[in-house]
């Protein structure tokens, strides 16, 4: 891609798509222009893929075609005000900030600005991530195009309406930390049992791995898949019996709901800034 790229923020996300870009060779290390407040971490990305150390915020933005807004959401309100002035009408900003609302960065930078709101998960930093983006209406075709290829080198991109955005957040932003207890609470069951820790959490990742893929090249329904699995008078269908005793299904549904409650209150915070 013939395009400069600059990143706001060297946390997990923003190292992980770094990385990515540069093995990928998507876009040339040349291209890619960093900023962080942690010169350690800038030092040590600059180190490993060859990419510019920006100035500041305000001169990574005044070098880059696409600005990628990887910071927390506390601090965006403070970054976008400190490079706003350099950011004009063909620049694209996408951000990876939970919960802000478009409107929110339009207020801050202007209406007339291109502006991206994406929601990856931590799954990218090993190129399997799921990543919702929402455009605004200033992103035309080609402008679409460059963002998907660019979160494309984390994994999976989709596109969603923006006020899905924050409804979405349960099933994908968190999720992983649900799957993460799941697979713990196997290992932690093969470890009663008297298997080694090690081989337990190996065991149980894999079994989630399969089962996902399973679930996405089979194209069935997670209930036929499961039904094939559970043998009349088996083990199987005792721990599935088991599951819903305990109401499993029910605890993750609530769980969920709880989360995208959250999502909601943080966008309603950003609303109020308006």
């Amino acid at each position: 891609m013939n395009i400069s790229v600059g990143f706001i923020g060297a946390g997990n996300m923003g190292a992980a798509m770094i990385k990515s870009l540069v093995k990928s060779g998507t876009v040339p290390p040349g291209k890619i222009y960093i900023y962080d407040v942690d010169p350690v971490k800038l030092r040590a990305l600059k180190e490993e893929t060859g990419v510019n150390i920006g100035n500041g915020s305000a001169a990574v933005v005044e070098k880059s075609d696409v600005v990628i807004l990887a910071v927390k959401p506390n601090t965006i309100k403070e970054v976008l005000e400190a490079c706003k002035d350099k950011l004009d009408q063909k620049k694209i900003l996408v951000s990876i900030a939970v919960g802000i609302p478009l409107k929110f960065y339009k207020g801050i930078v202007g209406r007339d600005k291109k502006i991206v709101r994406t929601m990856p998960n931590t799954p990218a930093l090993v190129g399997e991530g799921m990543t919702l983006v929402s455009f605004d209406e200033n992103i035309n075709q080609e402008d679409r195009a460059v963002v998907k290829t660019l979160f494309e080198c984390l994994g999976k991109v989709e596109t969603l309406d923006e006020k899905l955005m924050t409804e979405v957040t349960a099933l994908t932003g968190s999720s992983p930390a649900y799957v993460f207890m799941f697979i713990e609470a196997m290992a932690d069951a093969a470890v009663l049992s008297g298997m080694p820790r090690n081989l337990a959490y190996k065991l149980a990742a894999q079994a989630v791995l399969g089962s996902a893929k399973m679930v996405l090249e089979t194209g069935k329904h997670p209930a036929d898949l499961k039904d094939q699995v559970c043998s009349p008078a088996g083990t199987t269908i005792e721990a599935v019996s088991a599951l819903e005793k305990n109401r499993f299904r029910y605890a993750v549904i609530e769980a969920m709901n709880e989360c995208t409650k959250r999502a909601r209150e943080i966008g309603r915070q950003f609303d109020g800034e308006m």
